[in-house]
This record gives structure tokens, C-alpha cells and sequence, in this order.
């Protein structure tokens, strides 16, 4: 029986992608006709989880007509939703491709500020909404006004529904979850830049992104740690040992949303009881099948497929 998954995003966009001949100062950039997508990390998860074959009910703080148009846009996708409301107007971002170097660049707004009566709103939708055994996902970035230990808050809430936590979060709200142990936390990921800051120290090598992630979990922070190398894959430790998983090199066409895919394909397959180490093989195959896809497009299920079958999963120890 799988487990039910539920993502959570306080700070949820409409993306807009497009590109442009050339990204110069003062003139009129004449773009294409935008691809239109929901975003926000927890919500990009559940929508990599549905292109997957499951199925994730997404938590969603909304405001305005722009909080209307996301959820129009989840309900086009046949994403299961939990809407509450948020303060303000939900935000929107875009990213342009330069055609001329190809280069993408990505403009993300800050999104509306949060209040201290706004927090116990969305801790009340996660109560109703979590049961025992729920897989509850915290993913992207924390509204402004939220306060950094917003993720070890969410984790004693997710302890008394009977839940599990996976988190993938930077910056203090990391910092701070990172300074105890959760019994709650049971996944923590991220990316090899902020792994090292967490760390304070350097991290070239498979190994030393292992040992890092060992210290973590001996530390009781998680039960399962993980940190990104970019395209060298991810590196995975829990009390039984550490892995390194890596797909085959591909085309790079967008970074957008590879980090949120590695995600929805990992909860899946951890949803599903998979060994770990084949959930790090679905995440890894997923995060690669993402960036070789334009704009803000997720994991293609059949590259998903394709990368997973050829992924190589090495033990480190």
C-alpha cells in the first residue's frame, strides 16, 4: 500500500517562460508566447509525482486573482489541491532564454509578507490535512515574514499526526533545522553550494559530500540525508551506509524544476517502499530527464524511465 503524499508551498508563483532574440538594456525585448505553468517547489513535486503515474495532493497558501489562475492551472494539470488563504497576492516569476547565447535568465519575485497570524493557518491546514504514515513535503522558498524555524515547527506538527517530513530547504530555515535532532525529519536534501556553507568546508568529492551527510544523520537531524552535485549526480547517506547515484550524461536545455523532480521521484518511490537506494536512482534519473526539457516542463516519464535503467548506483562506504 503506498503512502500518501502531501507538498506543501507557502510561497506558490505563476511562471511565465519565453524567450527573446537577444536580452539587451533600453530597448523592447520582443518575446515569444509564454508557456504559462503553476510553480513553487511543492507544488512542481506534486506535479512530477502526477507525470510520474502517482498521485500528490498539494497544500497551497493563495491570495488574489493571481492565487485564482494558479489553482485553474492545477486543476488543468489534475493536481489534487488544498487551497488556504494566504496574505497578499500570490506572485508571479519568469524566466527568458536569450536565443542569440542561449543563456536563460530567471527573475523570481519575493512574494507577498507574511504576518505572525498567518503561520497558524497553515500549520491548522497541514493538521487536517496529514494522517498517519502521510509522506509531508516542504519544498521551496519561505515567504517573507516567515520565520526560519518555520521547517522544525512543521516537524513537531508532523510528529503528532503521525507523519514523515522531507525537506528540501536553504539558507537560516537549513541552518536552523539543521542545529538539533527531528525524529519527524525523515528526508533531508540540498544542493552541494549549500550543503558546504552548511558545513563550512569545502565538499570536492563524492566522499566528502558522504561523510557531510553521515554527520547529519549520526546527528539525528534526518534519518536520510542527501546533497546534489549538479551534474555528478546526488550523494545519499542514512545509518546503514552512504551512495552515490549519477545518469548518464545529457543535453541541458533548463535547470528549472530538476531539483523539484528529484524530489516528486524520490517521495514516489519512497511512497511505494522502494529501497533507498533505488529511490536516489528514481530522483537522480528524474532531476536529469528535467533539465533536458524547455522552460519550466518537468520530468518526462519516458526519459525518467530511460536515465533510472541506466543510472549507476555506487555504495560509499
Amino acid at each position: 500500500m503506498k503512502s500518501h503524499i502531501l507538498t506543501i508551498t507557502l510561497n506558490p508563483t505563476v511562471d511565465f517562460s519565453t524567450t527573446a532574440p537577444e536580452i539587451v538594456s533600453e530597448l523592447k525585448l520582443r518575446c515569444s508566447e509564454p508557456q504559462i505553468d503553476p510553480g513553487g517547489g511543492g507544488i512542481n513535486v506534486a506535479r512530477a509525482v502526477k507525470l510520474l503515474g502517482g498521485q500528490a495532493t498539494a497544500l497551497v497558501a493563495i491570495g488574489g486573482a493571481t492565487g485564482a489562475h494558479l489553482l485553474q492551472l492545477l486543476a488543468l494539470e489534475g493536481v489534487p489541491t488544498v487551497a488556504f488563504q494566504g496574505p497578499g497576492e500570490t506572485r508571479q516569476s519568469m524566466s527568458v532564454i536569450d536565443r542569440a547565447s542561449n543563456e536563460q535568465f530567471r527573475f523570481v519575485m519575493p512574494g507577498p509578507v507574511w504576518q505572525e497570524h498567518d503561520v497558524p493557518r497553515a500549520l491548522d491546514s497541514v493538521d487536517q490535512a496529514a494522517g498517519e504514515d502521510t509522506l509531508v513535503v516542504l519544498s521551496g522558498s519561505q515567504p517573507p515574514g516567515v520565520a526560519k524555524d518555520f521547517p522544525s515547527i512543521l516537524a513537531d506538527h508532523v510528529a503528532g499526526r503521525g507523519a514523515h517530513l522531507i525537506v528540501d530547504t536553504s539558507g537560516p530555515a537549513l541552518f536552523h533545522l539543521a542545529e538539533k535532532p527531528h525524529d519527524a525529519v525523515y528526508v533531508l536534501r540540498m544542493d552541494g553550494e549549500e550543503g558546504e556553507e552548511l558545513a563550512g568546508r569545502p565538499l570536492p568529492t563524492r566522499a566528502d559530500s558522504a561523510m557531510f551527510a553521515r554527520e547529519l544523520v549520526d546527528k539525528g537531524v534526518a534519518r536520510v540525508v542527501i546533497v546534489a552535485r549538479g551534474a555528478d549526480g546526488s550523494v545519499l547517506a542514512d545509518k546503514d551506509g552512504a551512495w552515490h547515484a549519477v545518469s548518464p550524461p545529457g543535453p541541458v536545455v533548463s535547470k528549472v524544476g530538476a531539483g523539484d523532480s528529484f524530489v516528486g521521484a524520490f517521495t514516489l518511490a519512497l511512497a511505494s517502499a522502494e529501497p533507498v537506494g533505488e529511490c536516489l536512482r528514481w530522483g537522480v534519473a528524474a532531476a536529469s530527464a528535467a533539465v533536458s526539457t524547455e522552460a519550466t516542463r518537468l520530468c518526462d516519464p519516458e526519459t525518467t524511465e530511460r536515465n533510472r535503467a541506466a543510472c549507476e548506483l555506487t555504495p560509499l562506504g
